[in-house]
């Protein structure tokens, strides 16, 4: 039985949710370089990556770059965008309640969804998303009480902005589907050098020591590089309710890869958050495992030819 098309590009787009699982990891592992510096190195390896493949495919260099102006806004505004909301929130906001407000973005994803023509949105598609909201929330707050408190309510938007922000430009790409995912290597340029600009404006100038290179370059290429471009593909012509839901699996995977190596302790939440998500990606899929069941029984009932 071979996968359609739909669902050879949601397994990509699964693949992005896979390489976000090791961020917080590689993060660590890259030491105290300042966010916004940290943004622009990751992103100009992916670049840099983006223009090697572009060599030896051949052809123009400069045609990777003819994109109309729509496509740029999103795309430059898409993973700049976000970058730059999501920083900002951490700097007027306590890290738990921005990052617990800005894990509204896969939930939006869901939501945002019934807009495009052909989508359509059932309960079960909000069930599971709200399920996996519920899971990450308890890996930020770790089962404690959240206090929002009006003096952050800067922090707050600027969180809310990076979820609007990333869930839209998400959803929104599906309108230019046409358009092939290489686009997303110029976007790593564009933002990589915008970053750069930020990090000299508001951050002090230190360049990362050497230790921290492999780490830095390993971002690049996975969750920085890799992981953006399969979205693309993902969210163009795959499933977008089911990526949505399953974009929760990212801090669930991220918190047992960082125990797996010692970095974080093991306990109820963790848990807890493994059966919520997991069972919000389950009833996300539920059409979907629904429509491969009959398909696995034609197979196996089906005469081989010898």
């Amino acid at each position: 039985m071979t996968a359609s098309p739909a669902g050879r590009a949601t397994a990509l787009g699964a693949v992005a949710v896979l390489l976000w699982s090791a961020l917080a990891l590689l993060t660590t592992a890259a030491g105290p370089v300042p966010p916004f510096l940290l943004t622009a190195l990751t992103f100009a390896v992916a670049f840099a990556a983006a223009l090697a493949v572009w060599l030896v495919q051949g052809g123009s260099i400069l045609a990777r770059f003819r994109w109309p102006s729509g496509v740029w806004a999103l795309g430059v505004g898409g993973l700049f965008g976000y970058h730059l909301l999501y920083f900002l929130a951490l700097r007027a906001a306590p890290p738990v309640e921005a990052n617990l407000v800005n894990y509204l973005w896969p939930l939006l994803i869901v939501l945002l969804s019934a807009l495009l023509p052909g989508e359509r949105l059932r309960w079960w598609h909000v069930a599971g998303a709200l399920l996996g909201l519920a899971g990450a929330a308890l890996l930020v707050t770790g089962g404690g009480a959240v206090a929002f408190r009006a003096e952050h309510g800067p922090g707050y938007a600027a969180a809310a902005g990076s979820a609007l922000v990333w869930a839209a430009y998400s959803v929104a790409s599906r309108r230019f589907g046409a358009i092939p995912s290489e686009a997303v290597g110029a976007f790593y340029g564009v933002t990589a050098a915008l970053a750069f600009l930020c990090h000299l404006a508001w951050e002090p100038w230190g360049p990362p020591a050497g230790t921290v290179w492999p780490a830095v370059v390993a971002l690049g290429i996975g969750p920085m590089g890799i992981a953006f471009f399969v979205w693309d593909i993902g969210m163009k012509h795959g499933d977008i309710r089911l990526l949505g839901a399953l974009a929760y699996l990212a801090p669930l995977l991220s918190t047992l890869l960082l125990l797996a190596f010692g970095r974080a302790p093991a306990s109820w939440t963790v848990a807890a958050a493994c059966v919520l998500i997991a069972g919000g990606a389950a009833l996300a899929a539920r059409d979907r495992l629904a429509r491969a069941q009959p398909a696995a029984r034609r197979s196996r009932s089906a005469p081989s030819r010898r």
